[in-house]
């Protein structure tokens, strides 16, 4: 055995190294540039190992071996499919929403192609890229007018700046929610150039604390959905209906900011707390903005719905161009709201309306099929047993769902360090840790997903601790 000064010294030059048949091989695929950066690294990689003792022979092959492995790794997308097995339906940090393969394909080709995004195939002259949503979003909501922007917060901004820049908006103060990312409903207001005018208590506020605060300044009343927690106990809040009533009474705007936006709903599946886009329409708001990548299930998107005047100030705001939505959003949107022209299409075709039927009974039989392609190690240190997953992506909270798991306490290796394995795997297993166990949630995961699955969990759980 070599000792680490000698076998530095050992150390083929990288012009020794790009002589090599396997080098040379390397660069029919790769740069000669890119082929050397990747020598380079490789040896100092192994310079590393060497002087920690981890090494104590040298190969020539390994060393081009790592080196193609750098270069196969600097190849691959960062921004690749993950297998979701926490139990949140809507991970935001995943994506939130899976889309629709109507969807997913209609998105595909406007990507690849060019289409007539804004160009009237009818009449041969300039078009509007927001008339086949409009008239999508038309037909489903019965509303008089619609726009789409790029997210639910760029929503938001461009009606606050359209309807009430340089005067005041009036909100509760148990509605000025923080969304993902720090971002917080007052400074999405401050932005837009209106005047934020809080009122009531963090859990009382009454109909009476909107009418005090009106006055010559004041341009709307606005609704947030606290679609992101819960305040329970002794608390109050002011319906939309009432709310919508006041400001037609006063001359206002009433402005609802979903956040979710459901659109069929979610109580056959024992969750309660998400409005229907329909039943805040009908409540009388004039303006009514929500997600298309959350309870949607479209891609990431700001929907405005509302009456026509509001509307087409909107449209004509100069921030409209900058909070556009791209030709992939917009194929992808019109895909996804067709689907609901047919209630049942869209629960049999969107995944998130799939995940939330799926009976327990299914859940069992995916995770005895997981148990059943693992390997005998792996199996000895995973259980089945019964869970609760949630929807997530700032919907429903404090509910949950039924769901199944597959429980692995291994002793040979730290929860934290699997859980690192699976995330790290050629297809990234996101799972997560619950007290002393990893769980593997089914609910989330794909029929399709098994064999990936559990090929990463017998890798990860095959190698001892590092």
């Amino acid at each position: 055995m070599e000792q680490p000064s000698s076998l530095l010294r050992l150390l083929p030059g990288i012009d020794q190294l790009l002589q090599t048949e396997q080098a040379q091989a390397l660069m029919q695929t790769y740069s000669p540039a890119l082929v050397t950066q990747a020598l380079r690294e490789a040896l100092e990689t192994l310079r590393v190992h060497i002087r920690s003792g981890a090494v104590k022979t040298l190969e020539m092959d390994d060393i081009l071996s790592s080196a193609k492995a750098i270069l196969m790794r600097a190849q691959r997308m960062d921004h690749r499919p993950v297998i979701n097995a926490t139990g949140i339906l809507l991970h935001t940090n995943l994506g939130r929403a899976p889309m629709a393969n109507r969807a997913g394909e209609a998105a595909k080709q406007a990507a690849i192609s060019y289409t007539n995004l804004e160009y009237d195939v009818q009449t041969g002259k300039r078009g509007d890229r927001l008339v086949p949503i409009v008239n999508a979003l038309l037909a489903v909501t019965g509303v008089e007018d619609a726009l789409v922007v790029n997210n639910n917060a760029a929503a938001v901004l461009l009606a606050l700046s359209a309807l009430a820049k340089g005067q005041e908006v009036i909100v509760s103060r148990g509605e000025l929610v923080e969304i993902g990312g720090s971002f917080r409903v007052p400074d999405v207001m401050a932005q837009s150039g209106c005047t934020l005018v809080e009122i009531g208590t963090t859990n009382k506020t009454r109909l009476a604390d909107y009418e005090q605060a009106i006055h010559d300044e004041t341009a709307a009343l606005m609704k947030v959905h606290t679609s992101n927690y819960q305040i329970i106990g002794f608390t109050q809040s002011v319906e939309m209906a009432d709310l919508a009533r006041l400001a037609k009474q006063r001359g206002l705007h009433a402005i609802y900011d979903l956040g979710s936006g459901a659109m069929l709903p979610l109580s056959p599946y024992g969750l309660l707390m998400e409005p229907l886009v329909k039943d805040a329409l009908s409540q009388g708001a004039d303006v009514v903005c929500f997600s298309g990548d959350k309870l949607l299930g479209g891609p990431q998107s700001g929907i405005i719905l509302g009456k026509k005047e509001p509307i087409a100030k909107m449209k004509k705001h100069p921030l409209m161009r900058a909070l556009r939505a791209d030709k992939m959003s917009l194929a992808a949107l019109e895909a996804t709201l067709l689907l609901y022209q047919d209630e049942g299409i869209a629960k049999r075709e969107l995944p998130l309306y799939r995940m939330l039927n799926e009976s327990v009974d299914t859940l069992k039989a995916r995770a005895e099929t997981l148990l059943s392609l693992l390997d005998k190690p792996a199996r000895s240190v995973a259980r089945m047993i019964d869970s609760q997953a949630q929807v997530g992506g700032g919907s429903a909270p404090g509910e949950t769902l039924p769901s199944i798991a597959l429980s692995f306490a291994p002793e040979h290796i730290g929860l934290n360090e699997l859980y690192l394995r699976l995330s790290q795997a050629e297809t990234p297993v996101i799972a997560r840790v619950h007290q002393d166990s990893l769980l593997v949630e089914m609910r989330t995961v794909r029929d399709e997903e098994l064999q990936p699955l559990a090929d990463a969990i017998r890798l990860a759980l095959s190698q001892e601790a590092s």
